[in-house]
């Protein structure tokens, strides 16, 4: 049986671009034995994928780092793959076994999808487009048995709670009630609206418009239970983050809101069904939205 380890200590969406390389490895050699040292922020996601073996959190003190290396050392590897260019995974992959050890070196001129293709073929191991489906193992159950666009409003929306050198996208009050109803006008298919954990003072307030709109609000969630609403909407009408490679995942129309300064291409070569706005005046952008739905 061959034995492969993965260092993925960041987070979510950065993990999804390398279960497209973990699925190809398992589909090639499915008796494989896959472990991933993850960091706190994705350990608890990452275990609910099926071809992923064993799970390992790796803290950034030494008490951890020293558990994970004994944990680790009595093993021999196919493959050691550093897939998030971090210090501490460098150090504990220095020590140990492996027949290949590959470090994976962030560039803004290679495409994530392009690096995992290169990793493979390091493994002897045939890339398959049918690899892009990495959440096949999630079931499709709509809620309420609707048809729906889903529209994830987050911190990324509110320019104060965001990165400051990108483009303001922030609605008034009126705005985001306008675009809401340019959405659900005429629309056989229903709208949610979707937060995390920290929901907009914004949304607080067009709650009760919300209700009167019959428009669905779900808030205080975890990355699990968005993605299990994400994955049966027809449409993601989103700022760009780890819930993007989630529908790309599963081949779901998406309009994604991207800033200029930073090259998206790198991330989302491989997407599909994709569409993308550059950040813009709220009003400006919302008018292309409707357009694409």
């Amino acid at each position: 049986m061959n034995k492969y380890l993965l260092f993925r200590t960041d987070r979510i969406g950065d993990f999804l671009i390398s279960a497209i390389l973990l699925k190809s490895i398992k589909k090639n050699d499915p008796s494989a034995d896959i472990t991933v040292v993850a960091s706190n922020i994705n350990s608890k996601y990452i275990q609910t994928f099926p071809y992923v073996d064993q799970v390992i959190q790796l803290n950034n003190n030494f008490l951890s780092k020293l558990n994970v290396f004994f944990r680790l050392f009595k093993f021999r590897y196919k493959a050691i793959i550093i897939h998030d260019d971090k210090k501490r995974s460098k150090l504990i992959s220095f020590f140990l076994r492996s027949m290949n050890k590959i470090n994976i070196v962030n560039s803004k001129e290679i495409t994530h999808i392009q690096i995992i293709k290169d990793i493979l073929q390091k493994i002897d191991v045939d890339y398959s487009h049918e690899a892009l489906n990495t959440l096949g193992h999630i079931k499709n159950e709509k809620l309420n048995n609707k048809n729906y666009i889903q529209l994830h409003f987050d911190e990324k929306w509110i320019f104060n709670d965001y990165i400051k050198k990108f483009t303001n996208i922030e609605p008034t009050e009126i705005e985001l009630i306008n675009f809401i109803k340019e959405i659900i006008k005429d629309n056989e298919k229903k709208l949610i609206i979707t937060t995390g954990f920290n929901i907009p003072k914004i949304l607080k307030k067009i709650k009760p418009k919300l209700s009167e709109l019959k428009v669905d609000l779900y808030e205080n969630l975890d990355f699990i239970q968005l993605q299990n609403i994400t994955v049966n909407s027809n449409i993601l009408i989103s700022c760009h983050g780890g819930i993007s490679h989630v529908v790309a995942a599963k081949n779901i129309k998406q309009i994604d809101i991207i800033d200029k300064s930073y090259n998206y291409d790198k991330w989302t070569n491989h997407f599909r069904n994709y569409k993308f706005f550059y950040r813009d005046n709220f009003e400006k952008m919302s008018r292309k939205i409707i357009d694409l739905l």
